[in-house]
């Protein structure tokens, strides 16, 4: 027992008309990296809240025991002043301050009031070097990609004498090279003493570098898996979803028709980098009933084209043409492109897909109010009709339909959005990165939700950083880079290798 650096016992956490947790252990072992892993909803998130005291003590019932003492956090202060340090999914940095700025945010450098810079750059430059990152520490944050604010955010735990170091989905918008960089890393801290806590849905990651795993489902745990002894990820799916997932791509067949869509010449140049095109004389298509995927590494432009296309919301429009059923339309704004029957789902359903603090019905209904309306007046009886078909046909979990979007699971929220979408009724669905952030029960649900709009005649595009997830879920795959497409492959001749060569590949564009 002398080993276990955190116990938590017993802990249940209730919201109002939800019970999170349900008397939940959890043990960790000093100088380990332990994954915690779980559906969307499963309590996994609620639980390092608790731990870190963001959930105050006194909210919730048991006891939390950190190198032996029992520990009543009031705040998040008071955990980190023990050396528990938690790193959320959405980075807490500061875009406009500077690397070293962000590293000792709350934690600054400084007598009688004023700040030490000399001594907060050399800190900062001896903590970026032990994190590997490749700028200076002088850098303002907004000028740095996604995977080196990441490290800017474990430079700033490693700034507060980290003990225990949680990581909430660290990399969900990470590309390959970057997860794999900054699981090396943990495992580098792994043998210097310092303990870890995973959450990822990813669960080759986790395998790969979790020394035990335990499973959270509906708010209770499950089980504790162990490396080298039963840490297989058929079971783990098994022990998150209370079933088998041996299909976690289902099957069809589909019907695919005359071709519904087509992009013609389309070049959009990039908003703020004179000369740069996101979109370089661009062509494709897609069939009635056919679910195309974009696939491409990040910065080829996939989210950019797209955008540029539902109602030129992103980047400097300078040429081309939308033809819908063989006639051009006009997608100029977002109203005329929703008018056109296109719908966009963002990759980021926080900022672009809903309203956080409206309900779920509120959201549903918000692209096409008009048919919930009487006149200038909304029909309630009507909107709640609506909103509670939506909610069947989803299967959204949430006690009902006036519950807030902010307190639904990442899941959830991601049917909240489609629903959203679906209400507008359109011909053409852009999916963006659908399934990120989302666990593999949810990502199945939503698999088959495709499956289905595409059965009814729905033309479905789908831009994943997923290769296996296009492969599994698409009949056909464009391959992008550098505001270029550079292939089109029916799914039968492709694979990852074959998708990778061509992602790689600044050729012209394919025919």
């Amino acid at each position: 027992m002398n080993n276990i650096i955190l116990e938590m016992k017993s802990i249940t956490k209730e919201f109002p008309g939800v019970k999170a947790l349900d008397n939940v252990n959890f043990k960790v072992e000093k100088g380990e990296i332990h994954s915690l892993v779980g559906e969307n909803g499963a309590g996994k998130s609620t639980l390092m809240k608790i731990l870190s005291g963001v959930h105050p003590y006194g909210t919730y019932r048991g006891d939390i025991l950190f190198e032996g003492e029992n520990c009543m956090f009031q705040e998040i202060n008071q955990s980190e002043a023990k050396g528990i340090v938690i790193i959320h999914q959405e980075l807490a940095l500061i875009p406009e301050l500077s690397v070293a700025e962000n590293v000792f945010l709350g934690n600054e450098r400084a007598k009688k009031g004023i700040i030490n810079w000399e001594e907060t750059t050399i800190e900062t430059d001896k903590l970026i070097n032990k994190v590997g990152m490749r700028v200076n520490s002088s850098e303002l944050v907004q000028h740095i990609g996604v995977g080196q604010q990441q490290l800017v955010e474990i430079a700033k735990a490693l700034s507060k004498q980290v003990k225990l170091l949680i990581l909430d989905e660290p990399t969900a918008a990470l590309n390959e090279a970057e997860s794999e960089n900054l699981l090396q890393l943990l495992q580098e801290f792994k043998k210097n003493g310092l303990t870890s806590i995973l959450i990822s849905h990813k669960l080759k990651e986790v395998i790969k570098v979790s020394d035990h795993v335990t499973v959270l489902r509906d708010g209770q745990t499950i089980e504790t898996l162990t490396k080298g002894e039963d840490l297989e990820e058929d079971r783990i799916i098994r022990s998150m979803v209370g079933r088998s997932l041996s299909n976690l791509y289902p099957s069809r067949q589909p019907k695919i028709g005359d071709v519904l869509l087509e992009v013609k010449d389309w070049t959009v140049d990039h908003p703020q980098i004179p000369g740069k095109k996101i979109a370089n004389k661009i062509n494709f298509y897609v069939k009635k009933g056919e679910v195309l995927g974009l696939a491409g590494l990040m910065g080829a432009g996939r989210t950019e084209l797209m955008m540029s296309i539902f109602g030129q919301s992103y980047g400097k429009f300078q040429s081309g043409k939308v033809m819908k059923d063989g006639k051009e339309i006009n997608v100029s704004t977002v109203d005329k492109a929703i008018e056109n029957g296109l719908a966009y789902v963002s990759e980021n359903r926080k900022e672009y897909g809903l309203v956080l603090d409206d309900t779920i019905r509120e959201n549903v209904t918000l692209a096409n109010l008009k048919e919930v309306a009487d006149g200038l007046t909304i029909n309630q009886r009507k909107e709640v009709s609506v909103v509670e078909d939506y909610r069947e046909k989803l299967r959204i979990k949430a006690p009902s339909i006036e519950q807030k979007v902010i307190n639904l699971s990442g899941g959830n929220q991601q049917k909240v959005v489609l629903g959203k979408w679906m209400f507008t009724d359109p011909d053409v669905l852009i999916l963006d990165e659908p399934t990120r952030g989302i666990d593999v029960g949810a990502k199945n649900e939503i698999y088959k939700i495709i499956n289905r709009l595409a059965e009814s005649g729905k033309s479905i595009i789908v831009i994943s950083s997923e290769l296996p997830e296009l492969l599994g879920t698409c009949d056909r795959i464009y391959t992008l880079n550098n505001g270029k497409i550079t292939a089109d492959f029916a799914v039968d001749d492709a694979n990852q290798e074959k998708l990778m060569t061509y992602m790689t590949d600044d050729r012209s564009e394919a025919k």
